[in-house]
């Protein structure tokens, strides 16, 4: 934490030439304070292992500011408590409810796949797995969150860092952040939002920062807009219902799937639907669905009337599963169906059972709709691998595989360019985080030509500013 005439060090460790395991610490060099900004779960299989360690000391760690509630961002606060950390996680209200239950479902799920691989590594007298942690420690980390930030409201830190929160635009309660001190400034984006999502207020625009450290996730291309996703997703579920088959959609359970909950209402209203059967199969999606219900001042204007006259999200199609039989007996239903389940990503979560049961079955239908990191089955089967394992067992993969990046809840690459170029003054330094390492010198270049100084930091490089 030393540095010759620095002021301010900027080290990430996370997200760093990677998309997941978002974290990033501010030091000030003259007094050693600092603040972290997240202090996510890392995601791709090929980084899984640091998860497992911290390449600083949480107990140094004066405050952690958390952006928004994705497992990405704030996946490993119960290991970062457990390991020494005595600050306040200051962060907005919604994002602290969600947070909430989104960090109990990651410790119940890891504390079921430690004792189900334990139980392996005894029969077969292998090493014993690794728990990062369980729900008595999500438990614990829960007494250190302080829900005190309010869009566009300066919060002063016992430090001397002033922190500042705008909406990003991302999901409910999300923020980029902007911490000075001493006339210095950093902004951190967390994810931008996509401006065209039905749901969640557009990110406001940066003022003017010394350094930023923006997201990249699709700084290499456009989505679709998403009338057009509405129409090929309506187009997918047609096509696969004329074959009398099932749609599966997996997905996560913040943001998306109460998009997904609301465009089917929208096409049920509007005659488009055929007839089915909706099955919400994850209990946590309706857990996050109740929590937007109770913060509809967070969403767009039009919006908020109809959060008024009572829960937009329901329709006659539209069933509830609640518990794992009624989650087993689904896969009963042999035609047209439409089964949101965790997770995203392909995890874990119910999906996989749903998956199990459906993907080689030819008249089905698969239909991704956020993001695939590199690694995950997801990623495998959208890059149209032939066999996939799931749970165990191999499976040919005959289903129809769809990808709708409309529905993104990632800003684009003109959305990134529109965001960035919002600020005041040029920065020092704009640091590229949060993307595939390719992904970012695409981006890299896109603004450079706009004449700004552009730097991707590795994994614990020291960046300087003063």
């Amino acid at each position: 934490m030393e540095g010759k005439g620095v002021e301010m060090i900027v080290k990430s460790f996370g997200a760093a030439k990677n998309v997941t395991g978002s974290c990033h610490l501010l030091i000030d060099d003259k007094d050693g304070s600092s603040v972290m900004i997240d202090c996510g779960l890392f995601q791709e299989r090929e980084f899984e292992d640091r998860n497992y360690k911290f390449d600083f000391n949480p107990k140094e760690i004066d405050y952690l500011i958390l952006t928004h509630a994705h497992i990405d961002h704030c996946g490993r606060i119960p290991f970062l408590v457990k390991n020494g950390f005595k600050g306040r996680i200051l962060c907005t209200k919604p994002t602290y409810q969600l947070a909430k239950v989104l960090l109990l479902d990651t410790g119940k799920i890891m504390t079921e796949g430690y004792r189900y691989e334990l139980k392996k590594a005894l029969r077969r007298n292998e090493e014993k797995p690794r728990l990062l942690y369980d729900e008595s420690d999500v438990l614990d980390s829960f007494d250190s969150f302080d829900p005190v930030l309010e869009y566009g409201k300066p919060y002063e830190l016992k430090n001397g860092f002033v922190v500042s929160a705008h909406d990003a635009g991302h999901i409910l309660g999300s923020s980029f952040v902007k911490i000075s001190k001493n006339g210095k400034s950093a902004i951190f984006s967390g994810d931008l939002g996509n401006k065209e999502k039905p749901i969640v207020r557009n990110f406001e625009y940066p003022d003017e920062a010394d350094i930023v450290y923006t997201e990249t996730t699709y700084g290499d291309r456009n989505h679709r807009s998403f009338k057009e996703s509405k129409e090929e997703f309506l187009a997918a579920i047609t096509e696969t219902f004329k074959s009398n088959g099932n749609v599966l959609i997996p997905s996560y359970a913040t943001e998306r799937a109460q998009d997904i909950l609301y465009m089917l209402r929208e096409f049920y209203e509007q005659g488009l639907l055929p007839k089915c059967s909706v099955f919400l199969d994850s209990p946590l999606a309706l857990n996050v669905t109740n929590i937007f219900v109770q913060n509809f001042s967070y969403f767009k204007e039009d919006n908020i009337p109809l959060f008024k006259k009572g829960d937009p999200f329901e329709f006659p199609y539209l069933n509830i599963v609640k518990d794992i039989e009624e989650s087993k007996s689904i896969n009963k239903v042999s035609e047209r169906a439409i089964i949101i389940a965790g997770s995203g990503m392909l995890h874990g979560g119910r999906i996989l059972h749903h998956l199990k049961h459906n993907i080689w079955k030819k008249e089905n239908a698969v239909i991704f709709v956020g993001y695939q990191a590199k690694g995950t089955l997801g990623r495998r089967i959208v890059e149209k691998e032939e066999k996939v394992r799931i749970l165990g067992e191999n499976f040919k993969v005959n289903a129809k595989i769809y990808t709708i990046n409309g529905f993104s809840s990632h800003a684009d690459q003109n959305e990134l360019i529109e965001w960035i170029t919002a600020l005041k003054r040029k920065p020092q330094k704009i640091c590229l985080v949060h993307g595939d390492e390719d992904v970012m010198n695409v981006y890299k270049s896109k603004l450079e030509e706009k004449g700004l100084n552009i730097y991707i930091p590795s994994y614990g490089e020291e960046i300087n500013f003063n």
